[in-house]
């Protein structure tokens, strides 16, 4: 497994989420590519980590669909299965449509703002061609009512299928993400407005929207 050219590394400290999402970018944008085997040793070189984090968050994509492990063996990354995406699109999209419909008239002023300063920092980077910028704001936005709501059950649910999907988001803000700019300002304004059902909708169509026909060499 080559080390990317990236090698400054992290802080030490680094948490072990911080971990999970270096590793699971670096998947979603190809440094790691379908079949290429994942070794910890190396992976801890790279962000200048322990092997500990680093196995936690490969069992973590491993039960995403990321990687497979095959004891004794390796680690690597699989292949791109349009099914298996669409499939956790169309249960990640439910999840959001849930949280928002709960969450409408509940979230307060500082919840709001935060959504839209996440939403103007994803409208920059889509302008600028900034994808993994657009791909965090986008993350931050939708995580905030999530958050707010506090159902454990759905945030598992949620940190399980979206990796699998992170590809997919990468493939529309690469290529049309303007478009997702309105109905995020849109989505916004009904949690603010108490629009249960509009929000739920419109949070729905957000997801379920997105291409499961994802190229998969990243």
């Amino acid at each position: 497994m080559p080390i990317p050219s990236d090698t400054a590394g992290v802080d030490r400290s680094l948490l072990r989420d911080d971990v999970f999402r270096r590793l699971r970018d670096a998947i979603v944008d190809g440094t790691f590519s379908p079949g290429e085997q994942l070794k910890d040793g190396e992976l801890a070189e790279w962000l200048g980590v322990s092997r500990t984090p680093i196995r936690e968050a490969l069992l973590r994509l491993g039960t995403s669909g990321l990687v497979v492990a095959i004891p004794g063996r390796s680690t690597t990354v699989t292949a791109i299965d349009a099914k298996v995406v669409r499939d956790a699109r169309d249960v990640i999209a439910s999840m959001h449509a849930l949280a928002v419909s709960q969450m409408a008239g509940r979230l307060d002023e500082n919840d709001l703002e935060r959504m839209r300063g996440a939403s103007r920092r994803f409208a920059d980077a889509v302008t600028s061609g900034d994808v993994k910028a657009a791909l965090d704001a986008d993350e931050e936005l939708h995580r905030i009512p999530v958050s707010a709501l506090g159902n454990r059950a759905l945030e598992s649910v949620l940190d399980h299928f979206d990796p699998l999907v992170r590809r997919a988001e990468m493939q529309r803000f690469s290529t049309d993400g303007h478009t997702s700019v309105a109905p995020h300002e849109q989505l916004i304004e009904l949690l603010a407005n108490g629009n249960a059902e509009q929000a739920a909708a419109v949070a729905f169509d957000i997801w379920h929207s997105l291409p499961t026909d994802v190229d998969s060499e990243g």
